[in-house]
């Protein structure tokens, strides 16, 4: 079995705390880019770049796996964009696919090249991986669950959500789903 696993946390997120711990804790090199530093002082494009030149150059084999949080997800997605579809395992935890605030949002955010990644998949463009899957919480005010399963219908990606769960899941519940994901 393949113990590396590409991680890209979520927003001033980490490789070695929270979930990237974890999956330390369970035995696997854990490899990506971390959402801090020199990394996020650079634009979104070559951000993206990085992120795709990282998959093909040592990730593009159909027993690679790849883990993306919350924002680490909208550059997973915008890598992917550029790509072919990628032939390992993916999943997406909290994805970010767009703009999100509103009235019941705590703050209003709208990244680099919002509307593309809605615009490819509506327009069948968009390259994903045949082994993909999303997983996200009803109450997910920054992942909103219906533009997650609007994407799922567009894409053909299985997308979980999960009752009465918020953009950061359940501790419990990831960890389960790591019990059968890594197998």
């Amino acid at each position: 079995m393949n113990k590396v696993i590409y991680y890209l946390p979520g927003h001033a997120g980490r490789l070695d705390t929270g979930l990237g711990l974890e999956l330390t804790r369970r035995g696997f090199d854990v490899t990506g880019r971390a959402t801090v530093d020199d990394f996020r002082r650079l634009p979104f494009g070559d951000q993206v770049d990085a992120i795709a030149g990282d998959l093909e150059a040592h990730f593009w084999a159909p027993d690679a796996r790849v883990i993306a949080n919350s924002f680490g997800a909208y550059f997973f997605l915008h890598a992917q964009a550029k790509l072919a579809s990628f032939p390992g395992k993916v999943l997406l935890l909290s994805p970010i696919l767009g703009a999100f605030g509103g009235e019941d949002a705590k703050m209003n955010f709208v990244p680099a090249r919002d509307g593309v990644l809605q615009f490819m998949a509506t327009n069948g463009v968009l390259n994903l991986p045949q082994d993909c899957e999303i997983h996200v919480g009803s109450e997910d005010w920054q992942s909103n669950p219906k533009s997650v399963l609007e994407f799922s219908r567009l894409t053909g990606v299985k997308s979980t959500v999960l009752p009465e769960m918020g953009h950061a899941l359940d501790r419990n519940y990831v960890q389960s789903l790591l019990d059968i994901w890594l197998c």
